[in-house]
């Protein structure tokens, strides 16, 4: 109660000095608030947020609610000579997260992909002159600071190149970075799916677009992609809530060979399980505690933008399910020595938990 009135105090106090509604002011607070110098908390929506047009000043959970916030889908791959591999992500996906915002904000852009280096090059650089940041697609696996789980350059993953000088491009990746031109252009090569891929803003966002709408439609999407079909295909038995229950099954299955006491039995299989469970959750295709802390930052702000105040009953509720995504992580980083079958117990049980509070939730985001 305090730290709202603290809250309300400075918001006022910014709408008196600036003639700002009371609304525009909460959200400039909040901003100012939460985005700390050099803290990244959700690294696709800190590049995207980079991107923006000068002038388009949002904090980096608004970014993340726009570029849909929260998801969920887990499914295990299988790679000759690695155990399985369990791959969880807790950010809404599959949809490319810098297009998703920057369409949703009416902000233009390009993309392009370039099969030759030197023509992918020479468009790189040509942005670079013109002062515009470059999004580009490269391998994780190829970047020295990046420590991936498996070295396969089919994962495609964002960092944005700000510069060019003798000692090679300036690049952002939760923090500044320098690579050599042919490191660069290593990494930028090796993702063939998507080679050479880059996304440069061409303009201001479009006047017609509103950022209530934004978020209305932002959450909207959300909502839809937790309960209902992602893919329109028989994967989406992966996703959502429906993901949720179906993986708990699977945590709980002590009988079959899709179970994980059977699948992950072996010592270096089930090391290696807890070990992709924490990552999931905290590092990878997230933000920490399964993105679901810094949504509920953007829920906030919704509210405030949007004046529908249930968007704050909601991010409420997904602070408390944050807490089973923590603790589930937790579980896997110190397993006390317990049996295989005794963690993934634990584990289900707590994403029953989540599930079930985020599952009210989702009521209050319709």
């Amino acid at each position: 109660m305090t730290d709202h009135k603290h809250l309300k105090r400075l918001v006022r106090r910014r709408s008196a000095r600036t003639g700002e509604s009371y609304t525009t002011a909460r959200r400039h607070v909040l901003a100012a608030r939460r985005d700390l110098p050099n803290t990244v908390r959700h690294q696709p929506s800190d590049l995207a947020r980079r991107l923006l047009p000068t002038g388009t000043d949002l904090s980096e959970p608004m970014v993340c609610g726009l570029g849909g916030g929260i998801g969920f889908m887990a499914a295990v791959f299988d790679y000759r000579g690695m155990p399985p591999i369990l791959t969880i992500v807790a950010q809404h996906h599959p949809a490319p997260w810098t297009p998703t915002v920057l369409r949703r904000l009416g902000i233009p852009f390009t993309e392009a992909h370039s099969t030759a280096p030197a023509s992918a090059l020479k468009a790189l650089r040509s942005s670079l002159a013109e002062g515009r940041p470059v999004y580009c697609t490269v391998s994780a696996a190829r970047l020295p600071w990046r420590s991936v789980p498996v070295p396969v350059d089919a994962d495609p993953y964002g960092i944005v190149v700000t510069g060019e000088d003798d000692d090679g491009f300036a690049v952002h990746d939760a923090g500044p970075h320098r690579l050599p031109v042919d490191g660069f252009l290593d990494a930028w090569s090796a993702h063939r799916k998507g080679r050479h891929h880059r996304i440069v803003v061409t303009g201001a966002p479009a006047p017609a677009v509103a950022l209530e709408d934004a978020v209305t439609a932002a959450v909207a999407e959300t909502a839809a992609h937790l309960t209902g079909p992602v893919l329109g295909n028989a994967f989406d038995a992966n996703f959502g809530f429906a993901g949720m229950t179906r993986l708990a099954a699977q945590l709980r299955d002590t009988r079959t060979r899709t179970g994980f006491a059977r699948r992950f039995a072996a010592p270096d299989a089930f090391a290696f399980v807890l070990r992709r469970v924490h990552e999931c959750l905290e590092e990878q295709y997230t933000a920490p505690a399964a993105t679901r802390p810094i949504y509920a930052d953007f829920l906030d702000e919704a509210a405030a933008v949007s004046g529908r105040l249930r968007l704050a009953e909601a991010a409420a509720a997904f602070r408390t399910s944050a807490a089973a995504w923590s603790a589930m992580s937790a579980t896997a980083r110190e397993p006390d020595g317990s049996e295989p079958a005794a963690v993934f117990a634990v584990l289900a049980e707590l994403l029953d938990e989540a599930r079930a509070v985020e599952e009210a939730a989702v009521d209050l985001l319709r």
